[in-house]
């Protein structure tokens, strides 16, 4: 596994603020958003590798990990755990042979001892028994928020083999699915492992999800604000009519039931649309609208 210089991805320093790696990932993350570069193959892959790299230092736990012990932090917890038994059984930590341990896997080489224990990172080997279930496989899928809105089929690679899978509408971030059978096979006879694949769901420009509920941020003309009117809105499901009510004030908010997220293998279930809206002043006027608003001017005046 290459070594990922995550700050750098980032374009930030070390020393690095929680605050500045947010800020830093919500700029990167809206440049190189797919639907913002459909056709820019770079772009994609330096979103996705913006998206790894906040995942990591935005977790104070994963940060430290990956401080320490670099593209080998995943397995932190496995080298501490060996190291106490190795160094810390026997007399005190790291005396004796322990010292011998500390020394061989410090300085970069914690991979091949990694390895020993992991098996190139497929999981955990053990020694063949008769009948013995083959080894799991653990992938991670990564998809935008309109295609995890969207059943439909993808093809992935598992131990060499290409397998046709369904993603279901609806899928979550984080969220981990089985599919039997389709793990290492068994050395000894036994069934093969299964593949548990984790879908990793990106943040989109436009759209936040909150459960099934999908929240936005509207423009609407100040006439439309005054006035009320209808205006079209853009979804992952295609184009909607929203009604907006005279009078509405900036920041309001309008629901649109059903027309949000998709809800996991329940069909035809929806959450809600929620639109916040952002009323847009003229910055340049025609003589006849300046005449109005000063006409409107002058009767609140009067009103007043």
């Amino acid at each position: 596994m290459d070594y990922i210089d995550y700050y750098k991805v980032l374009e930030l320093n070390p020393s690095a603020t929680a605050d500045e790696i947010k800020k830093a990932y919500r700029r990167l993350a809206r440049k190189y958003h797919p639907d913002l570069n459909p056709t820019d193959e770079s772009a994609k892959r330096r979103f996705q590798e913006v998206n790894e790299a906040n995942e990591v230092l935005s977790d104070p736990e994963k940060r430290a990990k990956y401080d320490k012990y670099g593209k080998d932090w995943k397995h932190a917890d496995a080298y501490e755990q060996a190291s106490g038994q190795y160094g810390g059984a026997r007399g005190g930590a790291f005396n004796g042979a322990g010292t011998d341990f500390y020394e061989t896997f410090s300085g970069g080489g914690f991979s091949d001892f990694f390895e020993s224990l992991f098996g190139n990172g497929r999981g955990h080997r053990t020694h063949s028994r008769a009948g013995l279930k083959g080894q799991d496989y653990h992938g991670k899928l990564q998809l935008t928020l309109k295609e995890a809105s969207q059943t439909h089929k993808r093809t992935i690679e598992v131990g060499g083999k290409k397998i046709r899978i369904t993603v279901q509408a609806g899928v979550e971030d984080g969220q981990t699915i089985k599919i039997k059978g389709y793990g290492a096979a068994s050395a000894s006879g036994g069934e093969p492992g299964d593949l548990y694949l984790t879908f990793q769901v990106f943040p989109d420009p436009f759209f936040k999800r909150e459960g099934n509920h999908l929240y936005k941020t509207e423009k609407i003309p100040l006439v439309t604000a005054v006035l009320g009117g209808e205006i079209t809105i853009e979804t992952f499901d295609g184009k909607v009519r929203a009604s907006i009510p005279p009078g509405s004030q900036p920041g309001s908010k309008v629901k649109l039931k059903g027309k949000g997220f998709p809800v996991y293998k329940k069909d035809g279930e929806f959450g809600d649309l929620y639109l916040t809206l952002q009323v847009e002043i003229p910055r340049q006027l025609s003589e006849r609208q300046r005449r109005l608003f000063e006409e409107l001017a002058e009767s609140e005046k009067k009103r007043g």
